[in-house]
């Protein structure tokens, strides 16, 4: 994209520009649409969100219905690119209540729904536009980026790069070549992708808009180039064995001991976790030193910060032995719990399938899991988590985040705001994250939650502020299935077939339909 255009004109100029619908002072008179629309765009191509998403609004207000759709084209990009995804599905959905909406419409459609958290709703878009337009690039993008989050990676990848080619100044499309690389382990590949990335974001950005996904990339680049020479995420031993590890549950969570860098720890099983993690003082004993900073966050308060990425020589668990590992770096905050402060292992993270046997207390870990039969399978994404979708009160679909760390079944405010549900009073509830305290969690009563066959009956949902991570991701989180879900069940999480399968234990009261 271009860099900010400048708004400084020659005083020649200056009566000319009143003439041609601008003020002065470079803004544009609130009566003229089409002047609206022409800065709006200016804006947007220099990274003013804000600022083009107010100018695209009074363009929009045109009788000339071709600059009306323009403008609601428009809206949709910049509400996507400030994660207003709520505004940019309602105009999308009105983009193509149009009699003459078109393929390019219909991709929009995609985008919007995806960052809705409705990733089944937007294949069906991409593929409508797709089937009317077959070298629509965008539409090209969102089954590239559809077919990574259900890990068929080759194919993900011959479509992203054929993309690419399409669509060469796209920054989001480099930015997904790079995700898959990476989860392919081709670092270096991966890194140039997110370079290419960074090359293409527009320029200067103001002071109320900083590029926080600008500093999330450079700071993966620096990761990924620091192990050049080395193979990230190298396993010992047949890449085919089962690795069974026995487990303690402590206050609901799942702990297995480890080593990191040969220094004893015990690590919490945590699928809700985008990397394996150590606390900074066990970095400093293990000899894990910072290699860069990138942003994160977690339930509770709406913002970013900081954290410390680093790479373990040699990580532990059981039989389990890997090389060049990725780490994020932990410091204390003030009133969180434990599980965001101590060591932590995502598997999924480090491309591995896992078990969870709450009955035996045991997991497996291995790469590829062998063919098992399960009362329940659920489709499951990795969309940087693992997700699983829900339908609420038989209406309202989301993806729930499937988080062996956590605890109960939740769903996020906005989730919680799109059931209207008005219950007569809000019971308040202390759920700590990453952050601290989420002041104003509470419990919902009274929802009906299907995951396909399995259903929970007017059942108490926490409601969470789950909106920085749902910023940071890229998309709306619906919520988050924790322990009360998953402990009735022999849980496998299964990244080559991309399934959540349950499987009940003799005497469980896991039975669909009786919840």
């Amino acid at each position: 994209m271009p860099a900010i255009r400048s708004h400084v004109l020659p005083c020649a100029v200056l009566a000319a520009v009143a003439a041609l619908g601008f003020q002065a002072d470079g803004q544009a008179t609130p009566d003229d649409p089409a002047a609206q629309y022409q800065l709006a765009t200016e804006m947007y191509d220099g990274a003013r969100y804000r600022e083009a998403l107010a100018a695209y609004e009074l363009a929009a207000q045109s009788d000339d219905p071709s600059l009306v759709a323009r403008a609601r084209r428009g809206r949709i990009r910049t509400a996507l690119r400030i994660a207003e995804f709520d505004l940019a599905w309602r105009e999308a959905q009105l983009l193509n209540d149009d009699p003459g909406a078109d393929p390019e419409a219909q991709t929009l459609l995609g985008d919007a729904l995806w960052a809705m958290g409705r990733f089944d709703e937007s294949d069906v878009a991409y593929r409508r536009a797709l089937d009317e337009a077959p070298g629509l690039s965008r539409a090209r993008f969102g089954l590239a980026r559809s077919l990574t989050t259900r890990s068929r990676l080759d194919e993900a990848l011959n479509e992203a790069l054929v993309t690419v080619k399409e669509a060469p100044e796209d920054p989001e499309v480099h930015a997904l070549v790079g995700f898959i690389y990476e989860r392919m382990n081709r670092y270096d590949e991966s890194a140039a992708a997110f370079e290419r990335y960074l090359d293409l974001l527009p320029g200067p950005r103001s002071k109320e808009e900083p590029s926080s996904m600008a500093a999330v990339f450079q700071s993966k680049v620096r990761l990924l180039r620091s192990f050049r020479g080395r193979v990230p995420l190298q396993m010992e031993g047949a890449p085919e064995r089962l690795h069974r590890i026995p487990f303690r549950l402590v206050n609901k969570k799942i702990v297995l001991r480890g080593r990191v860098n040969r220094l004893p720890v015990e690590f919490v099983l945590d699928t809700g976790s985008e990397r394996t993690g150590v606390s900074d003082g066990t970095a400093r004993r293990a000899g894990v030193g910072t290699i860069t900073s990138t942003l994160t966050a977690g339930v509770g308060i709406a913002a970013l910060r900081r954290l410390d990425m680093g790479r373990a020589d040699e990580l532990e668990v059981g039989t389990l032995r890997m090389r060049n590992v990725p780490v994020a770096i932990r410091r204390v905050v003030r009133n969180a719990l434990p599980r965001w402060q101590n060591e932590s292992l995502s598997p999924l993270s480090l491309g591995l399938s896992v078990v969870v046997d709450y009955q035996r207390r045991e997991v497996i870990l291995a790469r590829k899991l062998p063919d098992q039969d399960a009362d329940f399978v659920l489709p499951m994404r990795m969309n940087r988590l693992p997700m699983v979708r829900g339908l609420l009160n038989s209406t309202h679909p989301a993806y729930f985040v499937v988080d062996t760390g956590g605890e109960l079944i939740s769903i996020s405010a906005e989730t919680a705001d799109s059931l209207s549900m008005n219950p007569p009073r809000r019971i308040p509830l202390r759920v700590y994250g990453m952050s601290g305290l989420d002041q104003n969690a509470y419990l919902l009563p009274g929802v009906d939650v299907d995951f396909e066959e399995i259903e929970f009956r007017n059942v108490g949902l926490a409601v969470l502020n789950l909106r920085a991570p749902s910023v940071l991701l890229g998309f709306q989180v619906g919520g988050i299935v924790g322990h009360r879900f998953l402990s009735e069940y022999r849980v496998s999480m299964d990244m080559e077939r991309s399934e959540l399968r349950l499987e009940r234990f003799e005497g469980s009261q896991a039975v669909a339909g009786s919840r």
